[in-house]
């Protein structure tokens, strides 16, 4: 379903930005963070809140994102 707000016009397919390679390797590692019991029980209080399976494992990876993005900003890259 195509969502309008204003001008803004926001489609139904996922943002294709960004650098592939990082977000496969983050993806992979919040698969293998649900076998630990702290982060079980984080990706399952997201799903209780409504949240999809991608959109909960996003949130269990993005603090990893935001480290690894500081430290690539920090060495200049």
């Amino acid at each position: 379903m195509t969502r309008r707000s204003g001008s803004s016009i926001h489609g139904e397919n996922p943002s294709r930005r960004g650098n592939k390679i990082l977000k496969r390797a983050l993806f992979l590692s919040a698969f293998a963070a649900l076998r630990d019991p702290l982060s079980h029980a984080y990706y399952d209080r997201k799903i209780a809140q409504g949240k999809r399976h991608n959109q909960a494992l996003i949130a269990l990876v993005r603090p990893e994102f935001v480290k690894v993005n500081e430290a690539s900003v920090s060495l200049g890259g």
